[in-house]
């Protein structure tokens, strides 16, 4: 770091403690725990090639957008001043107000519909002004034909978001990061950004001015709040993520607004993050901002939509799957005797119990081992077709006679034996909160990753809780999207 003053006599002991402070080490892959500095390292570069730009995401989409934008060009050479005028506004629609900067949580489905939106604007909007001009000839032709097109941007998007997630998996694109704060909420925030780098934040240590451990178990104390901005300026922050802490909320205010952390994104957890759903409004008390926060629906005539369409899909399913069915059955059978159908006491919606059903993927020693004994990846008493059932999620399919009955829903928190949510309840704050709703037969958790008994359970149980708190229908034909793609390339245990 700077070496400061020359003149060290007249130097106080607070610019003394800040002079010693050190430099963060540059680490741009994560660590699961902090026990010491340890060299830089490197980063797996993506197809090939390394570069020292700092990626964004618009250098990727923005491009790739506006190509796609003007490929019916192509084939409407004739159309082609409407076409560009279209691809000129449809981009001023998507990037107005910041959408080209990329999400922390990148999907393509919470993309879509606003994508959409705007460029069936862009393109209502151009051809309105080619029909007042040509007298309405020729509309139809540029509608047809340049509507299909805009799929293309669609498609697009989808590899753009592919490729970003990929660069920050592979840590190319990892966004130094300082957290402020040093409590459990700070522990949480960093060791999840360690365990995900799909989220593209590294974090390089945090500040705190109280004597709280927790972060230090995943990364190092690198000071106190009054050295915000020496810290960023000296080691090229990119990210300050505020999580709790002890401090002076008017200071860090004052700190995080000055010069040298005005180029830095600043993110905020919320003090009560349980309350602060995507289904909240802005509003406020005279300048005091107000979250307006939507109770979530658990009844009503959205989730009667939803039990009407757990009936349809399950009953449909059920017809169109029963040779595949009966073939699992065989395959059971003749692997390990009668009783194909494994059933199980699991805990539903209000904590009532009901028999969940199975194709039978193991045998356990007793029934008592059944209730308590915790599944691993690589159990022995998982034989030949059990795996290649769990892998391809196959040993869920008579689930849908539990929605179909009432005891389950499509999408929802995953089901669990008594025992586990007993001693889940006990030991994680919230975690019987998941029970609000029907149990799924997928979820949230489950399509993000959280699959099978290696994973950890309050991880789990948050996304079951985010999911409750911010459910709609649109949600629920995500995660069904989303697990018919990790059904497809067999993503299961």
């Amino acid at each position: 770091m700077a070496a400061g003053a020359t003149d060290t006599d007249s130097r106080s002991d607070a610019q003394d403690e800040e002079a010693r402070l050190p430099v963060i080490p540059d680490r741009t892959a994560a660590v699961t725990t902090y026990d010491a500095p340890s060299p830089p390292a490197e980063a797996r570069p993506l197809f090939g090639f390394r570069s020292a730009v700092h990626w964004q995401a618009w250098m990727l989409v923005l491009p790739v957008d506006a190509v796609l934008l003007a490929a019916p060009v192509l084939w409407l050479p004739q159309y082609a001043k409407a076409v560009l005028a279209m691809t000129a506004i449809a981009l001023a629609l998507l990037s107005g107000g910041g959408r080209y900067r990329a999400r922390l949580h990148l999907s393509v489905l919470d993309e879509i519909p606003g994508v959409i939106a705007r460029l069936l604007v862009a393109a209502a909007l151009v051809s309105s002004v080619f029909a007042l001009r040509h007298d309405g000839e020729g509309v139809e032709t540029f509608l047809l034909i340049v509507l299909p097109g805009l799929g293309l941007v669609v498609l697009g998007r989808v590899a753009t978001t592919r490729f970003i997630l990929a660069a920050r998996k592979r840590s190319v694109v990892a966004h130094r990061t300082l957290v402020v704060g040093g409590g459990p909420l700070a522990a949480d925030v960093i060791e999840l950004l360690q365990r995900h780098p799909r989220y593209g934040l590294s974090v390089a240590g945090y500040l705190d001015d109280g004597d709280d451990p927790a972060a230090s178990a995943f990364a190092p104390h690198v000071g106190a709040l009054a050295h915000l901005e020496r810290i960023v300026a000296e080691n090229g922050i990119e990210v300050v993520l505020v999580a709790g802490g002890e401090f002076d909320e008017a200071e860090l205010l004052d700190r995080v607004r000055s010069p040298e952390c005005a180029g830095c994104d600043l993110l905020i957890v919320p003090r009560l993050p349980a309350f602060v759903t995507q289904t909240g409004t802005g509003d406020h008390i005279g300048s005091v901002p107000i979250m307006r926060i939507r109770t979530p629906p658990l009844d009503g005539v959205s989730w009667t939509l939803k039990r009407v369409f757990d009936v349809v899909v399950s009953a449909t399913v059920l017809v169109v799957l029963a040779p595949v069915m009966v073939i699992c059955a065989l395959a059971v059978h003749l692997e390990g005797g009668p009783g194909v159908i494994f059933r199980q006491a699991r805990v539903g919606r209000d904590g009532k119990l009901f028999e969940c059903l199975k194709f039978r993927s193991m045998r356990p020693a007793d029934e008592g081992e059944s209730a308590t004994q915790w599944s691993v990846v690589g159990d022995e008493r998982v034989g030949p077709v059990g795996r290649v059932l769990r892998r391809t999620s196959l040993d869920e399919l008579p689930q849908l006679w539990n929605i179909l009955r009432g005891d389950m829903t499509l999408v929802g928190p995953r089901p669990e034996r008594p025992h586990f949510v007993e001693k889940f309840s006990s030991e994680l704050p919230r975690y019987g909160h998941r029970h609000r709703v029907p149990s799924g037969l997928t979820g949230l958790a489950q399509v993000s990753g959280l699959r099978g008994a290696d994973t950890p359970i309050s991880d789990r149980a948050r996304f079951d809780n985010f999911y409750i708190e911010n459910w709609s229908l649109w949600l629920d034909a995500k995660v069904l999207l989303r697990t018919i793609n990790e059904v497809l390339f067999a993503r299961g245990r």
